[in-house]
This record gives C-alpha cells, structure tokens and sequence, in this order.
C-alpha cells in the first residue's frame, strides 16, 4: 500500500479578511495540509492571526519566503500584488495558491507561468467555486443529454453596493467569476462577440465554435444575482448561489424538461476546504501544475478579449 503523503505545509503571504474569514478555517479542517506561518508587514497583525491559527507569526514577506518549513504559499493579497509575489515565492521554491484575479492582463499572468514552469512549481488560481459538489452534478446532466444539445449559458453575478457606499470590489474581482464559469460550462474555445461596461457594471457575449452562446453578466451596484443556466434543445439547468457559497448551504439544481420541472437538492460541501486539497494533492503527486498553466493564461486571456470588446 503506498504510505500517506504528509500534509503539506503552508505559509499565508498577508492577513486579509478572507484568510480569516473562509480559508485558514478551512485549511484547519483540511487534513492534507497544515498552516505552518501567516506573514504581515506589521508584526502585531501576524501575532493576532498566528494566536488565533495555532502556527508562526512572521514579519515580512520575503522573511516567510525564506523559510525552509513551508512547501508552498497561499497569497490573498491585493490583486496588483498577486504577480510580484507570485514570482518572488516561485523563486524561492515555493507552489503557490493565488486568489483571483491572478494577473492584470495575459502579459502579467505569463510572467508568472513562465516561471513555474522553469522551477517545475505549482501555480494555481484560487477559484473556490469550481471544487464545490454542484458543478459536477450539473455537468453530469449535461453530459447525459438531460437537457439535449446545449444551445445557450448565461452566468450573472452582482454584488449591492456596501452599507458604507464603497463598492465591495473591484470590477476584475466580480466580472471574473462568470468568464470562469462560461470556460466550464461551454468549454475554453471562445470568441468574444461584443462587450459593454459602465464603472461599475459589465456584460458581454461570446459564442463557442459550435455556435453555442454565452451571456455574462457582473456589476457591483445591483441587486444580488449568483446564478447561471444552461439551455439546451430539450430543457434548461439553473444554478442559485453558483459562485460564493456558505459551506452550510444546501445545493438545489433547477431542471426543466418535457414540460416538467425537478428541484434535485444535493449535500451541503466546503468549496475552500476542496480547493485547498486539491492544490495539495497536485503538489504531493506532481501532477496537474500545467493544466493549472493553463487555466491561468486562458483566464487572463479571455478576461483580456473581454475587456477589449467593450464600448
């Protein structure tokens, strides 16, 4: 019987709000890696997380970095930091776990690719959502012809403007989600139609080169919206809550077909506590680091495409 692999042990580079919230408790329930370091410019903050976490509290990035305790790093920095210390922990010999987006632009996203390929290292976008149970059912309907050919995707989502009136993220953060989620429901072969955007909203469509379309949708002053829906010759697949999902929620898949409608509704699952042990698994069995190349420059290329259609 092959040995278990030993958990893999992470340095978190910065204390943000969703490390706190959602991945270092996941990390926690997580058996196949342990939280070994949180690193923060201001020491105080990197005790307070370290108190709280049970592992190193670290000054410094680069002093993290340094470290021969850590195999790899999760990196939920700002996203104008995502590169710059994406390169410095791949060259200090480190896989890396990146929050989303990964890279201003492809030329960026490249940079970084180019470089775990030459030291052979995982680098992976964090894209939580696609580890979560439901997308799997979905799929498996679609595969079996549940619904015939597919015809059509539209994925939306949108965020209320805060309380505050600070807008709860930047553009790239929110839009990226459906571009992401049209990749795994129509596949990565997409040309961009058209595009429009405002400050704080944006749409575009795209078609794959069987025809099929797919209308995307974000903003960050709406009423909330977290879905998509397939289309297809013989019924239709929606999805609430696709994208930011509570690890209680309860999953409900919406199909209609022959003019009959089912609610299948499938076990709660932990999106964070899934992503965190699939980039483990990679990194203990050296598999997968250039399909998540690739996911990273099709991503940044497609976000790029959008961004260039848009009037």
């Amino acid at each position: 019987m092959r040995p278990a692999a030993r958990p893999r042990r992470i340095g978190v580079l910065g204390c943000a709000d969703i490390a706190r919230r959602r991945m270092l408790p996941s990390m926690a329930r997580q058996p196949l890696v342990r939280l070994a370091a949180v690193a923060s410019r201001d020491a105080g903050r990197a005790a307070a997380f370290a108190a709280e976490f049970g592992c190193a509290a670290v000054t410094g990035y680069d002093a993290l970095l340094a470290r021969d305790d850590i195999d790899a790093v999760y990196l939920p920095l700002p996203p104008a930091l995502h590169v710059r210390w994406s390169l410095r922990a791949l060259e200090a010999g480190k896989h890396v776990l990146c929050e989303k987006p990964f890279a201003p632009d492809a030329v960026q996203a490249r940079l970084a690719v180019d470089a775990a390929r030459k030291h052979g290292l995982l680098l992976m976008e964090s894209f939580m959502f696609l580890h979560h149970a439901q997308h799997a059912e979905v799929l498996r309907l679609l595969g079996s012809g549940a619904i015939g050919e597919l015809r059509s995707v539209t994925a939306e989502f949108a965020i209320p403007r805060l309380a505050s009136g600070a807008l709860a993220s930047t553009l790239p953060e929110v839009g990226a989600y459906p571009v992401r989620a049209a990749q795994l429901l129509a596949g990565s072969e997409l040309a961009v139609l058209g595009a429009g955007s405002g400050e704080t909203y944006g749409s575009a469509l795209l078609a794959t080169p069987q025809g099929v379309t797919v209308h995307l949708t974000h903003g960050l002053d709406h009423a909330y919206r977290n879905r998509y829906a397939l289309w297809g010759s013989g019924g239709r697949i929606s999805l609430d809550r696709a994208y930011s999902t509570p690890d209680d929620h309860v999953p409900v898949i919406h199909l209609e077909r022959g003019g009959s409608r089912e609610h299948l509704t499938l076990p709660p699952d932990s999106q964070f506590t899934n992503v965190i042990g699939a980039f483990a698994r990679a990194v203990a069995d050296g598999t997968g680091f250039e399909r998540a190349a690739q996911d990273i420059m099709r991503q940044a290329e497609l976000m790029d495409l959008v961004g260039a259609g848009a009037i």
